[in-house]
């Protein structure tokens, strides 16, 4: 099996037994990823479930005072907002990201990000 294919598949698999989404990540996702998980704290929040949360309070991480004071609950138009800009959408986060300046790429990754649960 090429090993693209073998990845590929291995990745859906892995998705399956956690419960997150099996539809293909847009390209920006890999700029998240380098941070982020959809099940799990790292270096950035957990992104499952992201949808319908209050900013900052994904339980297992310490989020900056600015993110936890934010009167925000993630949705489409929130999230692409603080994708395309996060120091304007929350100033003094803490994400050293500058954004993603198209807005087509913003759409596709919001639309992603809803898929993780």
């Amino acid at each position: 099996m090429k090993p693209l294919l073998f990845a590929a598949c291995a990745a859906t698999v892995m998705n399956l037994a956690h419960g997150q989404s099996t539809v293909q990540p847009p390209k920006t996702w890999a700029a998240c990823a380098a941070c982020h998980t959809a099940g799990s704290a790292a270096i950035g929040p957990p992104l499952a479930g992201v949808f319908g949360r209050k900013a900052g309070s994904a339980p297992g991480f310490g989020y900056s005072r600015a993110m936890k004071s934010a009167d925000i609950t993630w949705d489409d138009k929130s999230l692409a907002a603080f994708v395309t800009d996060p120091q304007q959408a929350v100033p003094g986060n803490r994400m050293p990201f500058a954004g993603v300046p198209d807005a087509g790429e913003v759409a596709e990754l919001v639309k992603y990000l809803k898929t993780l649960r």
